[in-house]
């Protein structure tokens, strides 16, 4: 199936070499707006420290293209980069947005971290909770939401025009598809998630949110519906209960992300480091022996 008629966004992907992660730029070429995807705030795990480059880099991509940022969108909570929605959110006003489910996640990670009661688990940290099938307008270009849950409960892909941002679904077609083993998630709910992505026209342009460059390739990110079709393994070659069976497999094998516990507690905030305590520093929690039968031991 293919449409001539659909809007063609600008996309412009800014690769992470440090999380293997991509954020990017979704511009409406009418009226000039544009919204970014999953915008980074750079962490050092070893020093503690935060800074705003990749997030600035994506600021000046903007103002050099003349483009005006309307929205801030995460697709779910990630447990490998802290989200910069925050930050972006203070130096420019554009509206953040994220699926309604995450609230579920605050409430699973907030009993993780064991935040005071004070920390609201009701999404309040983001302008929009994005429905299943909502819709909504970056100048002349229809942005829709899928529930695209499976990596996490509440992960969505928003689909602009002929491109779709599907996250942590499906990667690159010779890297497979994203793990399911997070508390949340879930490897049959992840399969029917692709199959749905797999459903929209077969020129669909698929931006994913991690390449990990199999063999030392350069990083790409970019794919159609058709090329993942025929291409991806893990979609090629399985049924459901095969991709069920492959990924748990798969998830086993896997070490814990190394920035999880950091990146958690930062990003089910809307990207909001903890406030400043005595003498104006921030802490984050680790909880010790938080999953004692994890896989990942």
């Amino acid at each position: 199936m293919r449409s001539t008629s659909r809007v063609r966004p600008n996309v412009i992907g800014f690769y992470d070499p440090a999380t293997f992660s991509i954020q990017y730029i979704v511009a409406d070429p009418a009226s000039g707006l544009c919204a970014v995807v999953d915008p980074i705030l750079d962490f050092d795990p070893k020093s503690g420290g935060t800074s705003t480059q990749s997030a600035d880099r994506l600021l000046r991509n903007i103002e050099a293209n003349g483009l005006k940022l309307a929205w801030i969108l995460d697709t779910h909570p990630h447990a490998d980069h802290f989200s910069a929605a925050g930050y972006l959110k203070d130096v420019t006003g554009a509206r953040t947005g994220i699926g309604e489910r995450v609230t579920e996640v605050q409430k699973l990670w907030k009993g993780i971290y064991n935040l005071p009661d004070s920390f609201p688990t009701d999404g309040s940290q983001w302008d929009r909770l994005f429905i299943d099938g909502e819709s909504f307008l970056l100048g002349e270009t229809e942005m829709s939401v899928m529930l695209s849950a499976g990596h996490t409960l509440c992960s969505v892909t928003y689909v602009a025009g002929d491109a779709a941002f599907i996250h942590d679904t499906l990667f690159m077609p010779d890297s497979g598809s994203a793990r399911a083993d997070f508390p949340g998630g879930d490897a049959r709910t992840l399969w029917r998630s692709i199959q749905s992505i797999l459903a929209l026209p077969d020129d669909t342009r698929l931006f994913t949110g991690h390449d990990y460059r199999p063999g030392g390739r350069d990083a790409m990110w970019e794919s159609t519906v058709l090329t993942q079709k025929r291409e991806n393994a893990h979609v090629r070659d399985y049924d459901e209960a095969g991709f069920v069976e492959l990924r748990t497999g798969r998830d086993r094998t896997l070490p814990m992300p190394k920035l999880i516990l950091f990146a958690l507690q930062v990003n089910i905030s809307g990207g909001r480091l903890p406030a400043p305590e005595a003498g104006g520093k921030r802490y984050l929690r680790i909880p010790l022996n938080a999953f004692p039968s994890s896989p990942w031991d």
